[in-house]
């Protein structure tokens, strides 16, 4: 009797670990407890920021052997390297992806590598961890069943105001919370900004450095906030409106 011919091995891919990163500046027990256990057996990362997730590993295992691991650093222009994100997965390898600071995938490159291992068939696995926009969602007493993040305003005027205006109209059609952000050190540009644009009705959130010590989160009006405007540091700031 003639023996059957063994059955081809299926390959066994590696997962991609989506790890969050603290919002704030040092606020490690913001992070879930997955994400301390999956980054003990971790060792191959793609980072947007290396010098951020080198200091987030040491803080979360103040004893790992940091030399041994391998970082890939996503470019900003040309976006991460895909070939190599396979390369691991194929060969059985876990790897993590870290964003500079929140949850990878949401306004980070992190999509991106997600996408990628899901064409390859890979598992993607989000860990728990803090978000700053759902963080300030929480906190603003707007609505929480509705809601759009809006990324980044254009940075130049008149699209700036123009963008801004129609993001206030979606608001008041739907009842739809509009959430968007701005690189730090233009947060106080952003402000007056909505100030002078927005109607005076419009209630508009500002969270600050959340989960910090420090935070700032808090909600008026833009005509109160006309009467005394807060000085807004370089610290990350999500901005919410709902006319």
């Amino acid at each position: 009797m003639s023996q059957s011919a063994p059955l081809p091995k299926v390959p066994v891919l590696g997962r991609l670990l989506m790890v969050p990163v603290p919002v704030a500046e040092g606020a490690i027990a913001s992070l879930s407890e997955d994400v301390v256990a999956h980054t003990l057996h971790l060792s191959r990362y793609f980072v947007e920021d290396l010098r951020t997730a080198r200091r987030v590993l040491r803080a979360i295992h103040p004893g790992i052997d940091i030399d041994a691991m391998q970082f890939s650093v996503i470019d900003k222009h040309a976006g991460p390297d895909i070939a190599l994100l396979k390369n691991w997965l194929s060969a059985g390898k876990d790897v993590g992806v870290m964003s500079e600071a929140g949850c990878p995938g949401i306004a980070d490159p992190g999509a991106v590598l997600a996408a990628a291992a899901h064409e390859l068939g890979a598992p993607v696995v989000p860990l728990v961890g803090p978000s700053s926009l759902l963080l300030a969602l929480m906190a603003s007493g707007l609505n929480g069943q509705n809601f759009c993040f809006r990324g980044y305003l254009p940075v130049k005027e008149p699209m700036r105001s123009k963008t801004l205006k129609e993001w206030e109209a979606a608001s008041v059609r739907d009842n739809q919370t509009q959430l968007f952000i701005e690189t730090p050190y233009r947060n106080q540009v952003l402000l007056e900004v909505v100030l002078k644009t927005c109607n005076p009705r419009t209630r508009l959130c500002i969270a600050q450095n959340v989960t910090a010590p420090n935070a700032f989160v808090r909600t008026l009006t833009i005509k109160d906030w006309k009467m005394k405007p807060p000085v807004l540091g370089k610290e990350p700031a999500v901005f919410l409106i709902l006319g």
